[in-house]
């Protein structure tokens, strides 16, 4: 379904943060996904921690509610932006990896993260019920937020906002 790039980057730089790869994953059963990246999010030019995002492959019934993008940022830095940041600069490794479209879930009451889809030009698809089987998967959540990001717009594009 998704073609591979030759060589997985250990670092994705950007004009503020960097991305350095954690942990390349395989297939993994409980999430539904056929493999995964995750990649720290740190000071641009250094090793500090400022939080990580994961990109999830594949198409599964979990990942219909947990997305094919997950970030979190550490709480003392917060309210930077950097979860968009990092996103944004993982959208050419995206491309690269044969997606056109991906997903990010987020929970009805996190208004944070909800904003930082808008601000990625995300569209929200729905608002989606979470069947009990996939709850504790999810946090316990019982409604999961779709946005749809589309990653084969060019920034400034629909779909793809240039605002940090």
């Amino acid at each position: 379904m998704f073609r591979r790039l030759t060589t997985t980057p250990r670092v994705i730089q950007g004009p503020e943060i960097d991305l350095r790869l954690r942990e390349r994953g395989g297939p993994d059963p409980g999430c539904g996904a056929e493999g995964s990246y995750t990649f720290d999010i740190c000071p641009k030019g250094r090793r500090g921690y400022l939080g990580y995002v994961s990109l999830r492959l594949g198409e599964s019934p979990e990942l219909y509610y947990l997305g094919h993008v997950g970030y979190r940022v550490e709480e003392e830095n917060r309210g930077r932006g950097y979860a968009g940041k990092a996103v944004r600069q993982l959208v050419p490794f995206m491309r690269g990896l044969g997606f056109k479209t991906v997903v990010i879930t987020t929970d009805t009451d996190n208004l944070p993260s909800r904003r930082t889809c808008q601000r990625l030009g995300c569209e929200l698809e729905r608002v989606a019920q979470v069947p009990q089987r996939y709850r504790p998967l999810c946090m316990m959540s019982m409604e999961k937020c779709r946005y749809i990001l589309r990653v084969d717009a060019e920034e400034g594009e629909k779909g793809f906002a240039d605002s940090g």
